[in-house]
This record gives C-alpha cells, structure tokens and sequence, in this order.
C-alpha cells in the first residue's frame, strides 16, 4: 500500500504533502532533519492521509492536492479541524 500524505507544522503554519509506502518510518526522517525541506519547519504532524494500492495512483493524488485546488482542499481541511478543537 502507499499513502499519500500532509503534514502540517503548527509552529510555522505551513504544509508538506507526499507519497511514501511506510508512513511512520517517513514522518521520522521529516521530524528528525533528514529531509531537507522539511528540515526548518519541524516539527510535523500527520493530518490528512489517502492509500492506494499502486505508487501511480500515489503520485497522481498528491500532484492533485498539490495543485491550487488541493491546496484549498488541505487549508480547508486544516481550518475546518482548528475550529472543531476551539468549540
């Protein structure tokens, strides 16, 4: 299976989207500096995933949420589980 992902920096109100097979151990390298983006933004949480049985599949999501309209998606999405912790 593969999972494509977004991950949200509280401290820096920022996100990160991605494809990967093994989800925990990539939050790992996101959290710990191995990768160099996310690096400066640490640290990360999982908000937001999708599996898929083929990496094609994968990779033609994430391209979709990291286009403007999946972008919107994921803000929306973020706001939409901040409001619901405030209430």
């Amino acid at each position: 299976m593969y999972t494509v992902y977004v991950l949200y920096s509280r401290r820096f109100n920022k996100i990160y989207i991605g494809q990967t097979e093994n989800l925990e151990r990539r939050l790992s390298e996101h959290n710990n500096g191995i990768s160099t983006y996310t690096r400066r933004y640490m640290p990360w949480e999982v908000i937001y995933t999708e599996e898929y049985s083929t990496r094609p599949e994968a990779l033609k999501r994430e391209r979709q949420l990291k286009s403007q309209k999946g972008r919107e998606f994921i803000w929306n999405y973020i706001n939409r589980r901040v409001a619901g912790s405030i209430r």
